[in-house]
């Protein structure tokens, strides 16, 4: 089955057209600036290996998926013969607050629900809600599935998921943890039990999802026990620039010293932290680590190396902490940008940890950079295995999409 799988941001929109029968991606792409001066559509047509970038004026999501259908069916760049095709879409949804606990059919009455959703992920469910009115307006008749980024941490504990405030919070507004990057923990988690060669039901998995935005999760028996993102995905560990979890008593006392409204503090905790905020000059880790790599004569070294050894410590105390819940630890992933590129973090997280079971194999973990399929990357001793597995989250999306649409 054809899927398109769609994942819209405020002003972009990423597409792949993924056959779910074979896992065959043969189109993928970006719109960028909808809405702006400048939009413009990347375009890459994988079966032939060609690629296009064309500047379009794009209002909005409506005429962005007008260019998506013009290039998938386009007669040199394209891989269909026209939008028929195509089965059903299937859309990346950041939150579900307490609505949505799987994957689900796109009606009015979900799109209602949907609506109620902006209160938790204001900017993000608006473009979600903009990236499903294009495609309506584009092919109003192809079923369209909505994938929830918290879908898969829904099988938490009320222990893991409450929060120690008054349970009327809760009540009315639903104040409790979610979790994010779902589709990502839930894809190699599984992953990571098919190689474990053990029934699901059997393993004690923690998967580092770890790019610009990071999270961590405690997967047991193919189910979350936990996670490190909270009721919004600020909570956690140090990212590209959200300061992950902090005293909730630095708010009103930044508040109060620096004369900030909550608006204010909450952009500093979001846009202006993490490695941002600690090294001043840089969210992208690359830099981070290019100025450790350069050694102290690096005037950015000593702030790079305290914003990588944050991370690690973080990190270290999740694993740890996961496999204390978890009565145990068969494996550790690291996926996602950093997760999947960063030896020098995976050599950080995992040295020291002999005493959990965690033996690095330090040759296997340089080797294992910008890889398609997973690689083990713990010694052969190491009672816990640590493997590098890629992410592929449209896969789940697209897997989800067809199994609701083939049951219709």
């Amino acid at each position: 089955m054809n899927i398109l799988v769609v994942n819209a941001g405020s002003s972009s929109l990423k597409y792949q057209l993924i056959d779910s029968d074979t896992n065959v991606v043969s189109a993928k792409g970006l719109c960028e600036r909808i809405g702006l001066e400048g939009s413009l559509i990347e375009h890459k047509q994988l079966i032939k290996g060609l690629k296009v970038k064309y500047e379009s004026p794009m209002k909005d999501h409506a005429d962005a998926m007008k260019l998506v259908v013009k290039y998938l069916t386009d007669a040199e760049y394209g891989c269909i013969a026209d939008m028929s095709e195509i089965q059903a879409i299937g859309h990346r949804i950041v939150h579900g607050g307490h609505f949505f606990s799987k994957s689900i059919l796109m009606t009015k009455d979900v799109l209602a629900k949907l609506e109620l959703c902006k209160e938790f992920a204001p900017l993000h469910t608006v473009a979600h809600l903009m990236g499903i009115k294009g495609c309506l307006d584009t092919m109003p008749s192809t079923p369209q599935v909505l994938v929830f980024d918290t879908a898969f941490h829904q099988t938490m504990a009320p222990e893991a998921y409450m929060y120690a405030l008054p349970y009327e919070y809760y009540e009315k507004y639903g104040l409790r943890r979610y979790g994010f990057h779902g589709s990502s923990h839930r894809y190699v988690s599984a992953e990571m039990a098919k190689l474990l060669d053990k029934p699901v039901e059997d393993t004690k998995i923690v998967t580092c999802h770890i790019g610009n935005g990071s999270s961590v999760s405690a997967v047991k028996g193919g189910k979350v026990m936990d996670t490190s993102m909270g009721f919004t995905p600020l909570a956690g560990v140090e990212m590209g620039t959200r300061c992950g979890d902090i005293d909730p008593a630095i708010v009103p006392f930044i508040m109060d010293k620096e004369g900030l409204t909550a608006a204010q503090v909450n952009d500093v905790m979001n846009k202006k932290s993490g490695f941002l905020g600690i090294t001043g000059y840089s969210s992208d880790s690359r830099d981070v680590e290019n100025a450790i790599l350069a050694g102290p004569s690096d005037p950015n070294y000593e702030k790079a190396v305290l914003a990588v050894d944050i991370l690690k410590h973080q990190l270290k105390k999740y694993i740890g902490g996961y496999a204390a819940i978890m009565n145990g630890l068969d494996a550790v992933v690291f996926t996602a940008g950093i997760g999947e590129n960063s030896s020098i973090l995976r050599e950080l997280v995992c040295s020291d940890m002999e005493n959990l079971g965690i033996e690095l194999d330090k040759d296997a973990n340089q080797k294992a950079f910008r890889l398609s399929d997973s690689a083990k990357i713990s010694k052969d001793t190491s009672k816990v295995a640590v493997y590098v597995i890629p992410t592929n989250e449209e896969l789940v999306i697209a897997k989800d999409t067809a199994e609701i649409v083939s049951a219709l």
